[in-house]
């Protein structure tokens, strides 16, 4: 019996007459996500994409896995194709469901019939076949409340479809129908949230770490890449640029009274990565950043922080608490990653008391003492840039 998958778009239906962009933008994430399995055709129609194999053998559990992580899809679910004609569909739910419905107890039946010319009504659809599974399976029970099994028939244009095992899309927008931004990953927590949470809005990311070392070692780099890794199958490539801070980070130590280190240091961050972001076609910042949970993320700390830049700056997360967080860090499988005990360079030289209220022209009068523009071109000239495949 021939299978597809079924994928249902969400917000997209609602774009109007930028509907066809947002959907060609759909496909194209889809293909490159699959493209590693074989060789399929994604074809569109209505609210609903349909994702054929185009070879023998090719495995659709894992592409529904994969495609269930891209953004722009409601649902999704594997589909008999079944010929229009009554008989072929009552034939085809009975065997295709099979598998599934001697282990469940109850059931219901939900049909739709967009193809008005086929001779059934969705009630009729749904009380024949109704009949037709109890008397095939006789251990069941209809429920319309709350069923174990929901069976779906869908008659469309070219054939109707079955399916009883529809899951929850990844939601939100196509990755690059919003634009590109530049995320600060420090390897915490909360930055990978904030890349998934902006790549969800149709975000493509990109990624810019600060690599302090001795100060900060090589595993630090690496579980980087490796959260990053794992944001991939969300968001699918990520540019990572690795920048060196260590002078910068040791100059602002040597002439910047100690309770200004971080802002000071966060300032400097932010001027490199927006210089990164421009050079890459990203119009703006993504930062991790949860109000008040450490001082640099006060109000006056991050007015300071925002001053010196010309771009947007993305702040996700920046109204949830650490374990709505953490919950969608688990859920992206980044928890575990984030956790390991490396340190990164927001914790070198990290003050006693840091200033939670910094007046900006404190600030800026302790920055003078640092050779700023010196100091962000030597990082910038030793940027490595990393790609990352999902």
């Amino acid at each position: 019996m021939k299978e597809i998958i079924l994928l249902k778009s969400g917000e997209i239906a609602l774009k109007g007459l930028n509907r066809g962009s947002f959907e060609d933008a759909l496909i194209r994430n889809a293909k490159r996500r699959l493209g590693s399995l074989g060789r399929w055709k994604i074809t569109k129609s209505q609210s609903t994409l349909y994702c054929e194999p185009q070879e023998d053998g090719l495995d659709l559990d894992e592409a529904v896995e994969r495609l269930s992580k891209v953004f722009g899809f409601a649902a999704l679910t594997r589909a008999a194709v079944v010929e229009k004609s009554w008989d072929a569909i009552r034939a085809a739910a009975i065997e295709y469901l099979a598998d599934a419905l001697p282990y469940v107890n109850t059931f219901k039946v939900n049909a739709r019939r967009s193809d008005k010319q086929f001779p059934m009504n969705s009630p009729e659809i749904c009380r024949e076949l109704g009949g037709a599974l109890l008397a095939a399976y006789p251990h069941l029970k209809v429920d319309v409340n709350e069923p174990e099994m929901v069976v779906w028939v869908e008659v469309r244009e070219k054939a109707a479809y079955i399916h009883a095992r529809q899951l929850p899309g990844a939601g939100g927008l196509p990755v690059g129908t919003s634009g590109k931004a530049m995320l600060l990953v420090s390897g915490g927590i909360d930055s990978p949230v904030a890349g998934y949470m902006m790549a969800k809005r149709g975000v493509e990311v990109s990624a810019v770490h600060f690599f302090s070392p001795p100060y900060t070692s090589e595993r630090a780099k690496r579980k980087v890449i490796t959260l990053l890794e794992k944001m991939c199958a969300y968001t699918g490539r990520i540019k990572l640029y690795v920048a060196p801070f260590t002078e910068i980070q040791e100059q602002i130590k040597e002439h910047c009274p100690e309770e200004l280190f971080t802002i000071v240091m966060r300032r400097y961050m932010m001027k490199i990565a927006q210089r990164i972001a421009a050079q890459n076609d990203c119009t703006a910042l993504i930062t991790g950043e949860s109000l008040a949970q450490v001082a640099s993320q006060t109000i006056g700390a991050i007015a300071c922080t925002d001053a010196v830049c010309e771009m947007p700056v993305l702040r996700p997360v920046i109204g949830m608490d650490k374990e709505e967080i953490v919950q969608i860090a688990r859920k992206i499988d980044t928890f575990e990653t984030s956790i390991l005990p490396y340190e990164d360079c927001c914790t070198v030289f990290t003050p006693r008391h840091p200033r939670t209220k910094p007046k900006l022209k404190f600030v800026q009068y302790a920055e003078e003492a640092l050779d700023e523009e010196g100091l962000i071109s030597r990082s910038l000239a030793g940027v490595e840039e990393i790609t990352i495949q999902p």
